[in-house]
Parts: structure tokens; sequence; C-alpha cells
């Protein structure tokens, strides 16, 4: 999780870096590129070779990364165009849509308990955006809609994964979102980047992979209830990078909603039983 937490935050300075220049279908072009590189390259070292990529469901496949190329533009754009520590709260809004979205995509129960707990989620964005006491910026929608792309994702990589390996996730993710930012980067004309930010757009690229392993090797390391709260040690982390380097204000309110959301989210990966 250590790790998954660096990736995070490095991908967002980064991004903020290489947008003075380029724009998210750009940014996720190179970075998708420069991953499908790592990937192919590991594909081809290791047994059985190509025949591990093969999928039986590539229609999954497409979807899972369609919504996931969303998101990730999306969490790019509020990286530009907000403060960090708002963005990552809001972000953490992920767990809730898929409580809400289990229904509809997986088939699963919504009970009255699940929806109270999405409910008091809620209650924390509210708090992190302060409407009609502070502006509300296209960031603050885009990094909600995130979170949105980001839970369909999950949903979608889990009846992914009742076939198909990392690897073969992997490959296809950085694939096809190659192709998608490719094909999106000529709407508002190509633009190459100079060579002041091609190291930033590696970062972007190394811990655009870097973070998916993570956050997976934890996963199965350990319980989705031990490495869930561990990951809101992002806010804080996040924050502080931002008032060093871009001289961000500290908002109480941000951490007050985030700690409500941390709550829902906990609360939600307990069973109802456990008093604990």
């Amino acid at each position: 999780m250590c790790g998954a937490i660096a990736s995070f935050t490095l991908m967002a300075i980064a991004g903020r870096a290489v947008m003075v220049e380029i724009n998210t279908f750009e940014l996720m072009f190179w970075r998708s590129l420069m991953g499908f590189a790592i990937i192919l390259a590991i594909v081809m070292v290791t047994a059985p070779g190509m025949a591990q990529v093969r999928s039986r469901q590539p229609g999954l496949h497409l979807g899972r990364n369609v919504f996931h190329f969303a998101g990730q533009n999306l969490w790019f754009y509020g990286v530009a165009t907000i403060p960090l520590a708002q963005l990552v709260a809001l972000e953490f809004t992920m767990p809730i849509w898929v409580v809400l979205l289990a229904p509809l995509v997986l088939g699963e129960r919504l009970t009255a308990r699940r929806l109270g707990l999405a409910m008091m989620g809620f209650l924390g964005v509210l708090i992190v955006a302060q409407p009609g006491v502070a502006p509300l910026e296209p960031g603050h929608l885009a990094g909600i809609l995130a979170a949105v792309g980001f839970a369909l994702n999950v949903m979608l990589t889990k009846m992914i994964m009742r076939h198909d390996g990392v690897l073969c996730v992997l490959f296809w993710m950085t694939l096809l979102q190659t192709l998608f930012g490719f094909a999106l980067s000529f709407i508002g004309g190509f633009t190459w980047p100079s060579a002041a930010i091609i190291p930033w757009l590696a970062v972007a690229g190394i811990t655009g992979l870097t973070a998916h392993y993570s956050l997976t090797s934890a996963l199965g390391l350990a319980p989705a209830s031990v490495v869930a709260p561990m990951e809101f040690a992002r806010l804080p982390i996040i924050a502080l990078v931002a008032v060093w380097l871009y001289a961000e204000a500290l908002d109480p309110l941000v951490f007050l909603g985030a700690a409500i959301i941390f709550v829902a989210n906990y609360l939600n990966l307990k069973p109802a039983g456990d008093r604990a």
C-alpha cells in the first residue's frame, strides 16, 4: 500500500506538470503507450507468451476500458483544475458508487444498511464540495464522475478476473487506452510533447502500472477491510504535497468530509453483525 500511495501521488504531480502543454487525451495516449510497451515486453519474455493475453470475453475488456479511460481522463482534468486534496476526497466516493451500481451491474442486493451508508458518504461529499458556500468548479463534477467511472471499472474487472489473469487485464487496458487516447487526441489538434515534459510523461506511464500492481498485490496479501482504510492515508499525504509544491491551503472541511466518507466505506466493508 505504501507503493500504491506513492504511485498515485507521483501520478498526480506528473499529470499537473504535463497538462501545462498537452490535454488529457494526449496524456492518456503517451501514458498508455509507455505502459503497453512495458507489459508487452513482460508478456513476450514470460511463458506461455502471447497465449496468456487471449481472452474469452473481449466485450467485457472493451467496456471496462471505456469506463476506466473516461474516469482517468476526468481524474487528470480534476488534477489540473481543483485542489488535490478535494479531488482525492471526491475520488474516495468510488466504493459508494460500487454499492449503488452493483445491483445493476452484478445483480447484488442493495440493503437498507448499504443505502444508508451510501447517503452518509454523500454527506461527506457535500462537506468537501461545499455547494452554496464555495464556488463549484467543473473539476468537482469531474472528480465525482471519475469516481463513478472507477466504480464501474472495479465491477467489470471483478467479472473479468473470473477467467483472465492480471497480465491479460493490463495488456488489454494499455492497448485499448493507447488506441482511445490516440484517436481522441486529434480532436483539438495533436500536440507533440516538449523535451521538458517527457520525463514527467514517463513518470505518469510507470506509476500507472506500479499503482495497479501495488494495489492488486496488497489485496492479495490482506483482506479488503485492512487494505481499504490504508488508502485513506493518501489524503493527508497529497494535501501536504500540494501545500509544499503548489501552496494550496489546508481546508479542515475537506478532512472532515473525507473522514465521513472513510467511515461510511469502512462500515460497508464490515459484515452487518460485526460490532468490533
